[in-house]
């Protein structure tokens, strides 16, 4: 884990399993972009296989923070975007590829009706801060 960001939990709040509550950081603050299931030639990867796409998008998002200097280490905020919370599992799995449990960022899963085109069944975008 970066030295510059600490996850914690208030007192009070439930246990979180699947993210951090509170992150802080302090540095360059980079935001990337919600990614999709697209290969480096924009042709859609895994059409109705969520394990599929959810590979892709997370090694979409190590490749735009890697162009930065950035790792999954310095990512302090996940929010994913579904058309069906069933596809949760398949982010999770990706997800666990990239940032170890015990480094959970804050997180937001959101359902949403579609997204830009319908064979997408998740976008995920990230924050991470670089330290000094």
């Amino acid at each position: 884990m970066s030295e510059h960001i600490r996850m914690s939990a208030p007192a009070g709040v439930a246990p979180a399993t699947q993210y951090a509550h509170v992150v802080t950081a302090t540095g360059r603050f980079v935001a990337v972009a919600g990614q999709l299931a697209l290969d480096e030639h924009g042709a859609v990867v895994g059409e109705g296989d969520p394990r599929a796409q959810a590979r892709q998008v997370f090694e979409n998002l190590r490749r735009c923070l890697a162009a930065v200097g950035a790792t999954f280490d310095d990512v302090v905020k996940l929010t994913c975007f579904v058309t069906d919370m069933a596809h949760m599992p398949a982010i999770r799995e990706a997800r666990a590829a990239h940032i170890p449990d015990d480094r959970l960022p804050a997180a937001s899963a959101v359902q949403v009706s579609a997204l830009v085109r319908p064979e997408f069944l998740m976008e995920i975008e990230a924050f991470a801060v670089l330290g000094a």
